[in-house]
């Protein structure tokens, strides 16, 4: 078993290689989960989505032909996968039926120097219909485009500062409206509101040893998951009211409730990177690892 207290889980060993599963082929860099729990998996070669229900079994693949290298996967409240392409510099916007309903960047251009995009990393929408995206590996800015897709504002440069960053490696929204940014060379997720005004910094300084945090996951039910890449998983729930900045607060408002991985390939361990983590609606953990050496691992933690 892993984790503590209310948060134990145990690793369901060959989930989605079995009979009715489908060999993963390649590199998996991002995950994601529906409404109905079906399971969403990056594949960067061949690129494609790969979809599968909960208890493994494969059920399509779409993509194929169009991504070129997928990196994040983010499902949006109404179901429709928002997928980064960081070869093609472009987010697609996909139907559950893998039928393309956007694309936002021009395909295989990246774009002006602090425009939309140049290799981006993830996408979250809001239930209104506002998009962030992370821009991140070739340039180090946020993009907030509105509901009918037009760019609102972007913010961010390179550095170690508020608001600068080395590597936003991924994007997503807390249960107060905040957006957080794995801000993952500087070791710290950053903090803004949806205007891009920067809030404060949850950082390995301050609270317990985030290592190169990946990917920042706020489920329904509040707690927020973090894949490190420091071969590690953690679950933390985020205390602050809503009308309080972190900036000032105690570091007692970022509670850790269940932390494990070390390095190594038996279950539960990470022999890579965890690059991206997915929780399901019965609170069960998907793990994404991207390989240095191998072909690229998911690990599912069903929740006890």
């Amino acid at each position: 078993m892993f984790g503590t207290g209310k948060y134990r889980y145990r690793v369901v060993e060959g989930w989605g290689q079995g009979p009715a599963g489908r060999a993963w082929g390649g590199v998996l860099p991002g995950v994601d989960v529906d409404s109905q729990d079906r399971v969403y998996i990056a594949r960067r070669t061949p690129p494609a989505l790969l979809v599968y229900d909960r208890e493994g079994r494969y059920l399509t693949a779409f993509g194929e032909g169009v991504l070129q290298n997928p990196h994040g996967v983010h499902v949006a409240a109404n179901d429709h996968i928002w997928v980064t392409d960081v070869n093609d510099h472009t987010v697609r916007e996909f139907d559950t039926a893998g039928r393309i309903v956007r694309t936002l960047g021009t395909a295989g251009q990246p774009g002006a120097p602090g425009m939309p995009f140049n290799r981006p990393t993830q996408t979250a929408t809001t239930r209104v219909g506002d998009i962030f995206i992370s821009d991140g590996y070739g340039q180090f800015r946020v993009h907030k485009f509105d509901a009918a897709g037009q760019l609102v504002k972007s913010w961010g440069s390179e550095g170690t500062g508020p608001g600068q960053f080395r590597l936003p490696h991924s994007i997503s929204m807390d249960p107060f409206g905040r957006i957080l940014v794995p801000d993952r060379e500087n070791s710290r997720i950053q903090i803004f509101d949806t205007a891009g005004g920067y809030l404060g910094e949850w950082a390995s300084a301050r609270w317990p040893g985030i290592q190169w945090p990946n990917q920042a996951y706020v489920h329904d039910d509040g707690l927020i998951y973090l894949s490190e890449a420091g071969y590690r998983v953690s679950v933390w729930r985020h205390t602050t009211s809503p009308a309080r900045s972190p900036v000032a607060t105690p570091a007692g408002e970022w509670e850790l409730l269940a932390r494990w991985g070390d390095m190594g390939d038996q279950p539960g361990q990470f022999a890579e990177c965890p690059h991206a983590i997915a929780v399901d609606s019965h609170g069960d953990i998907y793990v994404a690892e991207v390989p240095f050496i191998t072909q690229g691992r998911l690990q599912k933690f069903e929740r006890i």
